[in-house]
């Protein structure tokens, strides 16, 4: 039996409409992939219905807001669910999706293919969130620009460098912000960071929620493995800025040579 197919096409609202040829099935299932070791325990149906000869369409509006995470997506026959290979993705809308004023809460979403080649959507949702620009690496400077959705920088704000693990103090930054109030920019020169992992934030306000650096507003569910950057060598360590498999923005920091 030949594993049915869905494409997709995202809108400007970010309503991602599911087009089937020829299904035979009722509905397309969402299902929030679990952890690995948990049980299954967050679905969504979508109902799918005829939209011309031999075509059927399910739609996923801007309601309900999807939980953070990777939602897989299966075709609905009775109580048979079908895994869904990929069809054409229309993502157009969303590449310059960066230059366009989002409002807080964020929710973003990506359909891809996984890495077994099926279909899925990448979710992301916060409350405010700074989208990363450029990330320029020069001798042994890094400068970072970004763009906060949801928030602005107000006078005080600063940016953060915490610590993954160990118990090295977190690292406060003095942003260069835009006369918007919401474009910034910041520069790590620090030869002192100890060696590890370190998780960019910008806070807008002393004692404000902390706001992750991250890069979500454009086509590309994955950055990991697509941008990778070279290391700002500072004294003996190199300082080296990578995507997480979240899309957040990090540095590695380790010896030089």
């Amino acid at each position: 039996m030949t594993t049915p197919r869905a494409g997709c096409t995202v809108d400007a609202e970010g309503r991602i409409a599911f087009e089937l040829t020829a299904a035979q099935g009722h509905g397309l299932l969402l299902r929030l992939r679990p952890k690995k070791g948990q049980p299954e325990e967050t679905l969504h149906v979508l109902d799918l219905g005829p939209v011309g000869e031999g075509r059927a369409q399910a739609v996923l509006g801007p309601d309900p807001v999807l939980a953070e995470g990777r939602w897989d997506v299966y075709l609905l026959d009775g109580s048979e669910r079908t895994r869904l290979r990929p069809g054409p993705r229309d993502l157009r809308t969303l590449v310059d999706g960066h230059v366009r004023e989002r409002r807080g809460p964020l929710a973003v979403r990506v359909p891809y293919v996984t890495e077994d080649g099926y279909l899925a959507v990448r979710t992301w949702l916060r409350p405010a969130h700074a989208e990363v620009g450029r990330v320029d690496v020069t001798g042994g400077t890094l400068r970072i620009t970004a763009r906060l959705h949801g928030a602005s920088l107000p006078d005080g704000a600063e940016v953060l460098l915490r610590p993954r693990q160990g118990e090295a103090t977190v690292r406060s930054l003095e942003p260069l912000v835009a006369e918007d109030g919401r474009s910034f920019s910041f520069t790590v020169a620090d030869e002192t960071l100890d060696l590890g992992i370190w998780d960019l934030f910008a806070r807008p306000a002393p004692g404000a929620a902390m706001i992750r650096l991250a890069r979500l507003l454009d086509d590309v569910a994955d950055r990991k493995r697509v941008f990778v950057y070279p290391g700002a060598t500072a004294g003996k360590t190199v300082v080296r800025p990578y995507y997480t498999v979240d899309n957040d923005l990090s540095l590695e920091v380790k010896q030089a040579g």
